[in-house]
């Protein structure tokens, strides 16, 4: 590099920014493990610019994940974080909020992780309206692990646990977290990076349990396998084939391998969350001899 070139200066000459994001990630763990064109880090990169427009208090925010590769989130950013036991998130998170409900608690896992083993807590976190933010990073695969067939794996799709194609019906995870209760449901694509932290900072204000689906590419396990290009294939898969439905029935938004990509907000609704609706309960019943939790 020319000496003319300073270190506050690009090649181009122009005075090097700050990137926005670095102060909330741990950059000591930096470089991350993630493959190239794997969708996990534009998912981070939308989040803190979420909590920084925001303005979180971050000594109040806590990340919770299991295990996969989007369970690695948890380790690079640079807040209260918790890498816990494969699928066993949500328990974890339910745990750190009711001990302390002052703590905004976001679960930040993967789809094998969080419906697969972890399928029975989501359910009941959502249907008792935990107050929990859940994201999910949707990949379609197991991609820490090898590559076996998922929850959300398409039908048709090839995996190691399905060399002829899967036969098994994926679950539709909006729709699965709308049945159960959540009070908001969101799906975006890695893609709609705008749109994405503008979500983000939208179910940070809210409180029950709300989940966001974000699709993303595994271009080492998933997209090569089934022949379906690289990251940069599958983000213009994402910009072609997605259909905004705000407000969409969540019974139709399902995916398959090709096909439309419904995104958007399906759900926003309100309604006492657990520790609200144990107050009103224990408070009715005890009256003025009841303390109440976290009031």
């Amino acid at each position: 590099m020319s000496e003319a070139i300073q270190d506050d200066q690009d090649l181009s000459g122009m005075p090097m920014m700050d990137n926005p994001v670095m102060p909330y990630l741990r950059q000591e763990r930096i470089p991350h493990i993630w493959c190239p064109g794997c969708g996990i880090g534009t998912t981070v990169n939308c989040f803190t610019r979420a909590i920084e427009e925001a303005a979180s208090d971050l000594d109040k925010l806590a990340i919770v994940s299991g295990i996969g590769c989007t369970g690695r989130v948890a380790g690079y950013l640079n807040l209260d974080s918790f890498h816990t036991t494969h699928g066993r998130a949500i328990p974890f998170a339910t745990g750190l909020k009711l001990s302390n409900p002052e703590l905004s608690v976001v679960v930040y896992s993967g789809d094998g992780d969080l419906f697969a083993i972890g399928g029975n807590h989501f359910m009941h976190a959502a249907r008792r309206n935990m107050d929990l933010l859940v994201v999910c990073v949707n990949n379609f695969t197991y991609g820490m692990t090898g590559g076996q067939v998922a929850p959300t794996t398409p039908i048709g799709a090839t995996q190691t646990t399905m060399p002829y194609g899967n036969f098994e019906n994926p679950a539709s995870l909006p729709f699965l977290a709308d049945a159960a209760g959540a009070t908001f449901v969101a799906r975006w694509t890695v893609y709609h990076v705008r749109q994405l932290t503008r979500c983000f900072k939208e179910a940070l204000g809210k409180k029950g349990f709300r989940f966001i689906e974000i699709l993303a590419p595994c271009p080492t396990l998933f997209l090569r396998r089934n022949r379906l290009g690289d990251g940069v294939d599958m983000v213009r898969t994402y910009k072609e084939k997605s259909v905004l439905r705000n407000g969409a029935d969540t019974k139709e938004v399902g995916l398959g391998l090709t096909g439309e990509i419904v995104v958007g907000t399906f759900v926003d609704r309100e309604r006492p969350t657990w520790l609200e609706s144990m107050n009103d309960h224990f408070g009715k019943v005890f009256g003025d001899r009841y303390s109440r939790y976290g009031g």
